[in-house]
């Protein structure tokens, strides 16, 4: 429900469906009977928030409680912003249309660092103080969550409480203490500290930090008696966790234009350079029949005809043929087509790809992410080239003629030769089309290599090293375009100016906070896109505060040194991630989860896979 004052502006932006709600399945709520209004703002654009399935699952879940109101908030393009700033019209939720600022609540996910701008220039379009401390009152409590929450330090000055974990109870546990606090006229300093007994919750003023002469922490300090450590929550039954039997149906055409359903959270693998694989273990699986229960009322409810089952590594469902079984008695008389993306190499069998041909050829995706076996075993990938290859011969048999690889370079150990391996690994996908006898008659094949650059991660096994500097990624990236010798292998290579400010923010600390203010008065945003990225103004921003920000995103770390989420705890600790790391500088890998326990820690929490390997070894 937009205003008259908004309608005038859609004419004079592209995709104005962005900007209007009234979407299939949007909640409505009448204001009178809601005393809760949560602002659900995604930091990026409609069509990247929209096919965010943590966003879907919370606005349901929030929605599904009668005096709760969640509405969704995107960040406006640049041809909307300059409209709304040029007419003094604030952001707004899609819903009601009502300014964000007249929420109680107001709610960033954040999935990216780069993201880090657009969540203080949509506090600012909403004309609400960025700092939390300037904002005195029980009202606009800026809450944030998701995988950024890991290191929250680098925006700890601007959000009041970060969810450290997983959303479904504790966001609703902070919401009703507000109500209670709100009800007995308590401060908001008094409800912040309040917020802060709740386990996954992580108030930033609640705690101070010092520093050595050297510029690393010296101590990390709770206030008060506000917890020294701040543990994660986490949804240990799948079954039982709330999802959502419909989801906004969206106007215009969104990055991933499907149903969404979740299988299983965690990974039983342990990539050493993959934060997700780390901060959601242990594997909680939900079973095969919740899952069908749960796709058959989303294609109902929505009407969509593709169902995307979602996870970390989906061929690692314990459970996958018998629920693809499942899924088939039904999908295929609707005619709706199961994917499954985040497939392993050694995930895709004969079976799996039988039972998905109902999906549209259009290519299919792996990831060896090192081109030598040497390379993917420091990073504990535990894939062999054989396997690729199989695989892609499997793929080519069933019809298949494209297929994209993805690697990463600028991984610890890494050497020039590892680097051109990835060249000749594509090649060796090509050669395995044409020596299959069975691929599809009078078609070539396509091969698309992408290479993104390592960014060091908080809560890996990796969160020490340093990032590669941006000639030497540079000369990397050039260095597998040489060593591509055929057209039927495209190169893509993600941009090494934004992987190095994702490695500044993701291990920064709270000397980065007065770089993001500014960043803010100057009007920084969508540093994830091209069109509005420049490192020279952000190298001018931190040459302007005394920052350095290859302090962060260049430097080696010690085992003893304090990092900056060293007070956070996802499960995973500290000594599992040192031995990791040992054993990478040794190229030796660590068998997954379902094959040995290895002492990660998530066992604590007494569910999971891990768990319950190791209740069978006792």
């Amino acid at each position: 429900m937009v205003s008259k004052e908004v309608e005038k502006l859609l004419l004079k932006v592209q995709k104005p469906g962005r900007y209007v709600g009234g979407e299939l399945n949007e909640v409505i709520k009448d204001k009178k009977k809601v005393d809760s209004r949560f602002a659900f703002c995604f930091p990026d654009t409609y069509e990247v928030g929209m096919s965010h399935l943590g966003m879907k699952i919370l606005y349901s879940l929030m929605n599904a409680v009668p005096y709760i109101w969640c509405e969704r908030v995107f960040a406006p393009w640049v041809d909307m912003e300059e409209e709304m700033i040029k007419h003094n019209i604030p952001l707004y939720a899609l819903e009601s249309g009502d300014p964000v600022s007249d929420f109680d609540f107001i709610g960033f996910t954040l999935q990216y660092e780069l993201s880090f701008t657009n969540m203080l220039n949509m506090l600012r379009l909403s004309g609400v103080p960025i700092k939390s401390c300037d904002r005195k009152e029980l009202k606009n409590i800026v809450v944030a969550g998701g995988s950024c929450a890991c290191n929250p330090e680098p925006i700890a000055d601007f959000v009041d409480i970060f969810f450290i974990g997983e959303g479904e109870e504790v966001d609703l546990e902070v919401i009703e203490l507000f109500r209670k606090c709100r009800a007995e006229g308590k401060s908001k300093q008094e409800f912040l500290e309040l917020s802060s007994k709740i386990e996954g919750v992580y108030v930033p003023a609640l705690y101070d930090v010092t520093y050595n002469e050297d510029g690393t922490i010296k101590s990390f300090t709770p206030k008060g008696d506000a917890p020294a450590k701040i543990h994660k929550r986490i949804m240990l039954d799948m079954d039982k966790s709330f999802y959502p039997d419909n989801f906004v149906v969206p106007l215009v055409e969104i990055v991933h234009d499907r149903a969404v359903q979740e299988i299983f959270r965690g990974c039983i693998r342990g990539c050493r350079f993959c934060q997700a694989g780390m901060i959601y273990r242990p594997v909680r699986e939900k079973s095969p029949e919740t899952i069908n229960k749960q796709c058959r009322a989303l294609c109902d409810n929505t009407g969509y005809d593709e169902v995307s089952l979602s996870s970390l590594s989906s061929s690692d469902y314990s459970q996958i043929v018998p629920l693809l079984d499942k899924l088939n008695e039904w999908s295929k008389d609707e005619k709706v087509s199961i994917s499954l993306p985040s497939l392993r190499v050694d995930g895709f069998t004969d079976d799996i790809m039988n039972k998905i041909k109902t999906v549209r050829k259009s290519g299919l995706t792996f990831a060896p992410e090192a081109g030598s076996q040497r390379m993917r075993d420091v990073i504990n990938k535990n894939v062999r080239e054989d396997e690729l290859l199989q695989t892609c011969t499997t793929a080519f048999a069933g019809g298949w003629t494209t297929v994209k690889l993805y690697f990463m370079i600028g991984l610890p150990t890494e050497t020039m030769d590892d680097v051109a391996a990835i060249a000749g690994l594509g090649q060796s996908v090509v050669d395995a089309y044409y020596k299959c006898p069975d691929k599809p008659k009078g078609k070539s094949v396509r091969v698309t290599v992408s290479a993104s650059s390592f960014v060091p991660k908080p809560f890996t096994p990796f969160q020490w090293e340093p990032q590669d500097t941006i000639p030497v990624l540079h000369e990397k990236q050039q260095h597998i375009k040489d060593s591509i010798t055929t057209r039927k292998i495209q190169f893509n290579y993600h941009d090494a100016d934004t992987s190095y400010l994702e490695a500044v923010f993701a291990r920064g600390d709270r000397k980065l906070c007065k770089v993001m203010e500014l960043a803010c008065e100057r009007g920084f945003h969508f540093d994830g896109w091209n069109d509005c990225f420049s490192l020279e103004k952000w190298l001018e921003l931190f040459d302007e505060c005394g920052v350095d920000p290859s302090f962060y995103a260049n430097r080696h770390r010690s085992f003893d040194e304090i990092l900056p989420w060293d007070h956070i705890d996802y499960g995973v600790t500290k000594d599992f991630l040192i031995r990791e790391c040992k054993k990478a500088y040794a190229d030796t890998t660590t068998p997954h989860c379902r094959l040995k326990c290895n002492n990660c820690g998530a066992a604590k929490y007494g569910k999971g896979v891990c768990f319950e390997k190791r209740k069978n070894m006792v």
